[in-house]
């Protein structure tokens, strides 16, 4: 099963120096039927304008994994961390026990990012924070683990719950696979590009929610970059 969620019909707010867009309930925009697939609470598609960003906030409980899609965001906390992350590459933040964190863009262009959370399979504990370039060359033509909660997974930033986040560029015409446990929850987003999966088409910006379903099979109908969540 393959629900198109068509970018349009995604939930938003217009806060000036931030246009969300969202996939899941979040903040003001509440939805019975979009409030989480299987552990996966939020996906947030966010254009944030140049010298903004999110001022130091708590959070708790939650991992929260960062896919920049343009631009660099900038982040620090209460753990004493700091990192600037360019797009491209990813960085993961263990809410744990507490944290406090802010999120700037500093750069002089719009940053883009999608910001997922996924509910964790343990609660408390410490909390953490890591980053990591993935060259989207490495991704050419499949997909690549980017964070992971297993410890198979070396490569991929840790994260303390029961998934996987996983990025994939495709030229137009080219076909990956990925192998899917059909009791699990997939979602799948392409950051760029048109593509079709198991038959279905996706826009830009789309998401595409996926359970019992072995494989999925995606072609790209133009030049493509991919995120997908693998989900329990």
């Amino acid at each position: 099963m393959i629900e198109r969620r068509q970018f349009d019909s995604l939930g938003g707010a217009d806060h000036g120096w931030l246009k969300a867009r969202h996939h899941f309930s979040f903040a003001g925009y509440h939805d019975p039927r979009r409030m989480n697939w299987g552990a996966l609470r939020v996906w947030n598609d966010d254009e944030i304008a140049p010298n903004s960003g999110f001022p130091p906030h708590p959070h708790a409980d939650m991992e929260i994994i960062t896919y920049v899609r343009d631009g660099a965001i900038t982040h620090q906390d209460s753990l004493g961390n700091k990192g600037r992350t360019v797009a491209g590459d990813v960085q993961v933040m263990s809410a744990g026990s507490g944290v406090r964190h802010a999120e700037y863009n500093l750069e002089p262009e719009t940053t883009r990012i999608f910001q997922i959370w996924i509910e964790p399979s343990r609660y408390g504990g410490a909390p953490s924070w890591g980053a990591k370039p993935f060259p989207k060359g490495d991704r050419s033509g499949r997909f690549v683990t980017l964070a992971s909660g297993y410890e198979d997974d070396g490569e991929a930033l840790p994260i303390r719950t029961d998934a996987r986040v996983l990025g994939a560029t495709l030229k137009a015409g080219e076909t990956t696979e990925y192998a899917l446990d059909p009791s699990r929850h997939a979602y799948l987003v392409p950051a760029a590009g048109r593509v079709e999966v198991n038959g279905v088409s996706l826009e830009a910006r789309d998401g595409a929610a996926i359970t019992d379903e072995g494989v999925l099979r995606i072609t790209a109908l133009e030049d493509a970059e991919l995120v997908l969540v693998d989900a329990a």
